[in-house]
């Protein structure tokens, strides 16, 4: 595999709206879903293979950028008489404006699925064209892509969390990776890996705010909830939530953890050195074994996450991205149809995540939302020799099945970052309760951002 020109860590920075709270967010703040009063158009009709025009569609530059131009070039083939401009831009710091203001518009662009719901009044209602496939997509992206009943996106990208570990240190301790089950089985595994070697801090906490609070939000949605519920309350003080901050305060206080930033010079050193051997992380991880480490590479493996209960869910999603047809798009029916093709038919779904010039396994740092694109008997990318040969592919989509849908997210959620991912961090360091981050942030984000929203 190709080293990725964007790392997946900068594509979700700008996926939850950091990047576009570096150059100030005031209009996603102020453009809540209905603000203007005005309905969305609605999205009903489609054109055939016969279809002619033109379109413009944005994506991110990068690796990604190139893997859909390959894809989009299978599409010309389909759809000969349609023209796709396809063009790499700054999607975090141009997309929302433009939606604003209504001029130079794409036909369709990629975005990342934080923002949709706050901009659902400028985009196309594609409920209509989307209920064909809804009952084989991921509840998942549909929710987080759904405001009061319709549906703003298309969804592509699950990212589903894996529990990611190094095989050989826990044969070493006598840990066998599938009794991991359960949250108390991955503490217990902590200890014997600190037992056999005291200098270790076995599970990895991340020291990056934003990446900490995203992390917190896949344990959340594991769970069935997220940090808002559909109507933007906040829920933070909750069974679930103080459950999961509970287990990290847990896991601070017997020392079974090493606190570094994601894939930094201390991270990797403690993946390399042993220190570190069991990371709960989404699936884009496997960029790790397969560019960056060196010493180890082949030695770590996937498995689903451990439950919070026995026999509940395996998995949640950490961050994700879907596809918008802005309400103002000149030829939104011929978008709609580069944007079906992608994620719900073939060639468009395997042209995107198999093996090509960028990824020459296949893309393998998602899986696609569409379940008939996600059969573990029929891998869209090979499996990774970084990870031992292990077929990746199915360990992912076996965790995707089992992602509960959520709740759109709401367009305060980068700047709670702020309040939760700070406190989040203070309870890392040993400097808060459960409760303290609970009390703290819900309060913060209730008086700063929701009540000001």
């Amino acid at each position: 595999m190709s080293r990725p020109s964007v790392p997946r860590r900068s594509v979700l920075r700008g996926a939850l709206g950091v990047g576009a709270l570096a150059a100030g967010v005031g209009p996603l703040a102020a453009c809540a879903p209905g603000s203007t009063g005005a309905e969305p158009p609605k999205l009903s009709g489609t054109a055939g293979p016969s279809a002619k025009g033109e379109i413009t569609i944005w994506n991110r530059s990068g690796d990604l950028f190139k893997v859909f131009d390959a894809a989009i070039d299978e599409f010309r083939k389909a759809y000969p008489g349609i023209k796709v401009n396809h063009q790499a831009v700054d999607i975090d710091a141009k997309l929302a404006n433009t939606l604003i203001t209504g001029a130079d518009l794409p036909d369709g662009s990629f975005w990342d699925d934080a923002k949709i719901g706050s901009q659902a009044e400028h985009l196309y209602d594609l409920t209509d064209l989307i209920e064909p496939y809804r009952a084989r997509t991921s509840p998942y992206k549909l929710s987080v892509n759904t405001v009061d009943g319709r549906i703003y996106g298309v969804p592509w990208d699950l990212d589903p969390g894996l529990l990611w570990y190094r095989e050989d240190l826990l044969e070493d301790a006598g840990v066998d990776p599938a009794g991991l089950t359960t949250y108390d089985d991955l503490l217990d595994a902590a200890r014997a890996l600190k037992e056999k070697n005291p200098e270790a801090g076995p599970i990895h906490l991340d020291k990056d705010p934003f990446l900490g609070q995203l992390w917190l939000e896949m344990l959340a949605n594991q769970q069935g909830t997220s940090l808002a519920d559909a109507e933007g309350r906040v829920r933070l003080d909750s069974k679930e939530y103080r459950t999961i901050l509970t287990w990290v305060r847990s896991a601070v206080d017997e020392d079974l953890v090493t606190h570094a930033e994601y894939l930094k010079q201390a991270d990797l050193a403690a993946l390399e050195d042993g220190r570190q051997a069991l990371v709960p992380w989404a699936v884009w991880w496997s960029f790790a074994p397969q560019q960056l480490l060196k010493k180890t590479k082949g030695k770590w493996r996937a498995a689903p996450l451990p439950a919070w209960t026995p026999g509940g869910p395996r998995s949640g999603a950490m961050g994700g991205s879907s596809f918008i047809i802005p309400a103002k798009a000149k030829n939104p029916e011929l978008a709609w149809l580069l944007y079906e093709f992608l994620c719900f038919k073939e060639p468009g779904y395997s042209a995107v995540y198999g093996p090509g010039s960028v990824y020459p396994g296949g893309l393998n740092t998602s899986v696609p939302s569409y379940t008939p694109a996600r059969r573990p008997d029929t891998p869209l990318f090979e499996p990774v020799a970084a990870l031992g040969g292990q077929d990746l592919w199915k360990v992912a989509v076996d965790a995707a099945a089992s992602i509960p849908a959520a709740a759109p997210i709401p367009a305060w959620w980068a700047k709670s970052v702020d309040y939760l991912g700070n406190d989040l961090q203070r309870l890392m360091e040993g400097d808060m309760t459960p409760d303290d981050v609970i009390d703290d942030a819900t309060r913060k984000i209730q008086r700063n951002l929701v009540d000001r929203a």
